[in-house]
């Protein structure tokens, strides 16, 4: 990832990250790490933000992060990265 500078909020099943201009992306999950929404700021994909959130969810759930249904097309190729990479 580049040498991006952001806050990490964490709320109620809701992780952020922001600087001060803007929100560079958000992740909400629930208890069991399923996925209801992941969201990157355009002006900052491709540096691993995505994976970060993730990672945090993991973390915070003690469970692999999993996509609930309907899923996107961008985000159904997020997790099946993601899952190439754990694999």
């Amino acid at each position: 990832m580049s040498n991006l500078d952001y806050d990490v909020e964490l709320n109620d099943g809701v992780i952020t990250f922001k600087n001060i201009n803007t929100t560079l992306g958000f992740v909400r999950y629930n208890e069991t790490a399923e996925v209801e929404y992941i969201f990157v700021n355009p002006m900052f994909r491709r540096q691993g933000l995505a994976k970060k959130l993730l990672s945090i969810v993991e973390e915070k759930t003690k469970i692999k992060p999993t996509p609930q249904d309907p899923i996107s097309p961008l985000g159904e190729k997020l997790f099946k990265i993601n899952k190439q990479e754990i694999n």
